[in-house]
C-alpha cells in the first residue's frame, strides 16, 4: 500500500512514516511528507533526516 501526505499528496516514503510517529504521533496512520513536516515543525529537512539518524542509531524500530 502507498501512503500519500495528507497535506499534498506527495508518496510517503519510510523515512517519512517514521518521523510523523516519532515527532507527531506514534499511533499515526496518515503521514506528512518530509517537506510538509518540516514546515509543520518550523525546521530544515536536513535537521530531520539529522534527527532520523539520530534515533536510529540509537535503536528507535521506526527507521
Amino acid at each position: 500500500m502507498v501512503h500519500r501526505c495528507i497535506n499534498c499528496g506527495r508518496t510517503v516514503t519510510g523515512l517519512d512514516a517514521g518521523l510523523t510517529k516519532k515527532l507527531i504521533n506514534r499511533g499515526a496512520e496518515k503521514y506528512f511528507c518530509i517537506k510538509c513536516l518540516s514546515e509543520k515543525l518550523s525546521v530544515t529537512e536536513e535537521n530531520l533526516r539529522e534527527r532520523a539518524a539520530f534515533f536510529k542509531k540509537n535503536g528507535c524500530t521506526l527507521f
